[in-house]
């Protein structure tokens, strides 16, 4: 970093327009406690991404891509836990 940096992070945002369900908004707007329409959609679209990545992992049981054993990996975690 230079003298000049402030060491920002730049925020990529993209500006639509949707078509969505204005009760089903407004109840996901009052359960998930979000002040914006924006911050609950942004949200639900975090939370729809997470769910279906770990959702390919359940794919990966059995296919050999891992190797070991699960048991004695967290045991090895343990003592270097203490």
């Amino acid at each position: 970093m230079t003298e000049g940096d402030q060491g920002c992070n730049t925020l990529h945002m993209k500006r639509t327009s949707l078509m969505l369900d204005e009760q089903v908004l407004q109840e996901a707007q009052r359960l998930a406690g979000e002040r914006t329409y924006s911050a609950t959609v942004n949200r639900a679209l975090k939370d729809l991404v997470r769910r279906i990545k770990a959702g390919r992992i359940l794919e990966l049981r059995g296919s050999g891509l891992w190797q070991g054993e699960l048991a004695e990996m967290r045991r090895d975690s343990e003592l270097h836990e203490k």
